[in-house]
C-alpha cells in the first residue's frame, strides 16, 4: 500500500530542484519582496510626511535631501512613493486572492459536475471575458463608485472568469483518473473528493496563473488611479502620483518616472516569478 509515495515525492522533489536553480526566479522573488518590504516599512523608511506640503519646494528636483524631488505641492516623491506601495500592492494581492478562491471554487465544482451547471457557469465566463479586462474594472468602479472596496471589488470580478476556466478544464482531465474512481469506491463524499483530492493536483497551475495575474492587477489598479477610478486624494498610490506629475511632465519628469519605475519593477519580479513557477512545475524542463 505504501508503494506509490516515492513516484509522487520525485515529481516534486524535482520541481522543488528546478525551482532553487531558477536565476530568474530568484531575482523575482528578491524584487518583489524588497517591494513588500518597503511598503510594510514605509511609516518608518519614509524621510518625510507623504501628505506634507510645502510651497518652498515646489517641483524641487531631485538631490540630497528629497532623493526622488518633490511634486506639485511641495510633497516628497520617495515618501509618496513608499506609502503608495501599501495601497498599490495591498489592492493588488487582495483582489488577486478573492479572484482565485472565488474562480477556483466555482471551476472545481463545475468541472467536476458537469451538466446543466457546467455549460450555465461556461456561458457565464464566456460573456465576462468578452470584455476587456481594463474596461470590465472601469466600468464596476465607474458604476459602484471610486473607494478601496469598491477598486478590490472591481479588479477581483475581472479576474474571476480566468481562475474558473483554468480550474474547471484541470478539474475535468483529474476527475477522470482512476485516484478519483478509488475516492468513489471508498465512499467519499464529492466535496472531500473535489476539495482535498482533486484540488491539490491542480494547485500548480493555479499558483503559477495567480502569479502572473498578480502582475496584472497592480496594473489594473494603477490604470484606473491614473485616470481618477481609485482611492480619492490626498492618498498616494503608484497610478495616481504618475497622474499627478503628468501635468508637469517636461518640467518635472521625475514625479512621473519614478513611480512609473516602480511599476515596472514589481510587474518584472512577478513576471519573472510567474515564468520560473511554471518551469519549476513543467515536467518537460530539465531535471
Amino acid at each position: 500500500m505504501s508503494a506509490p509515495a516515492p513516484t509522487a515525492a520525485a515529481p516534486r522533489s524535482s520541481a522543488f530542484g528546478r525551482a532553487t536553480r531558477s536565476g530568474g526566479l530568484a531575482l523575482g522573488v528578491l524584487i518583489v519582496v524588497a517591494s513588500i518590504a518597503a511598503a510594510v516599512a514605509a511609516p518608518w523608511i519614509a524621510p518625510f510626511d507623504p501628505n506634507a506640503q510645502d510651497v518652498l519646494l515646489v517641483l524641487s528636483p531631485p538631490d540630497t535631501v528629497h532623493p526622488l524631488g518633490t511634486d506639485a505641492f511641495g510633497r516628497d516623491v520617495l515618501s509618496r512613493i513608499l506609502w503608495g506601495a501599501r495601497i498599490s500592492l495591498y489592492v493588488g494581492f487582495v483582489a488577486t486572492l478573492a479572484g482565485v478562491v472565488i474562480g477556483t471554487v466555482i471551476g472545481v465544482v463545475s468541472g467536476y459536475y458537469g451538466g446543466l451547471v457546467d455549460r450555465l457557469v461556461v456561458a457565464a465566463t464566456d460573456v465576462l471575458l468578452s470584455f476587456p479586462q481594463l474596461i470590465m474594472g472601469l466600468l464596476l468602479v465607474a458604476v459602484l463608485g471610486a473607494s478601496l472596496t469598491n477598486l478590490i471589488i472591481a479588479i477581483a470580478v475581472t479576474a474571476v472568469p480566468a481562475f474558473i476556466r483554468m480550474a474547471r478544464g484541470s478539474t475535468m482531465a483529474m476527475r477522470e483518473r482512476d485516484f478519483v474512481d478509488a475516492c468513489r469506491a471508498l465512499g467519499y463524499s464529492d466535496m472531500r473528493i473535489m476539495f482535498l483530492h482533486v484540488l491539490p493536483n491542480i494547485l500548480d497551475e493555479l499558483v503559477v496563473m495567480a502569479s502572473l495575474w498578480l502582475a496584472t492587477a497592480i496594473r489594473t489598479e494603477s490604470t484606473l488611479a491614473f485616470i481618477g477610478l481609485s482611492v480619492p486624494p490626498p492618498t498616494s498610490t503608484w497610478g495616481g502620483i504618475v497622474r499627478e506629475g503628468f501635468d508637469n511632465l517636461l518640467d518635472a519628469p521625475w514625479m512621473s518616472i519614478f513611480p512609473s519605475l516602480a511599476i515596472l519593477a514589481v510587474m518584472i519580479g512577478l513576471n519573472l516569478i510567474g515564468d520560473g513557477l511554471r518551469d519549476a512545475t513543467d515536467p518537460r524542463s530539465p531535471q
